[in-house]
């Protein structure tokens, strides 16, 4: 007999994690035209990952997640008081949600 292969295990986080994982919403005019192809853009933790943020948005929204794409921006560098400096580096996630599905940013999280 032959076994079949294991699927690869979701991430089970807890709700704690999910709120430290999404840190907000992004509203952009590029989030906002994506957000008419069925996508959605938030600034997500450094240390997350795309099977985390996936858990984290399916968890906090009640929505399929078809893909998660993500990227590091950045800091600008700035003078702060004559001085040169950096602003922090951030992370950005672009998920894409199943066919007919939405999130509401307006409205806040129970």
């Amino acid at each position: 007999m032959s076994e079949t292969p294991a699927k690869p295990k979701r991430p089970v986080i807890g709700r704690e994690r999910m709120y430290q994982t999404i840190l907000s919403p992004l509203v952009t005019e590029k989030a906002t035209l994506n957000s008419e192809r069925g996508q959605v853009t938030f600034k997500v933790a450094p240390d997350a990952t795309k099977p985390q943020i996936k858990a984290a948005v399916e968890g906090l929204f009640g929505v399929k997640v078809l893909a998660v794409n993500t990227i590091v921006v950045k800091g600008k560098t700035k003078r702060f008081r004559n001085r040169p400096g950096q602003r922090s580096d951030w992370k950005k996630a672009m998920v894409r949600l199943a066919e007919g599905q939405s999130i509401d940013l307006t409205t806040g999280l129970a």
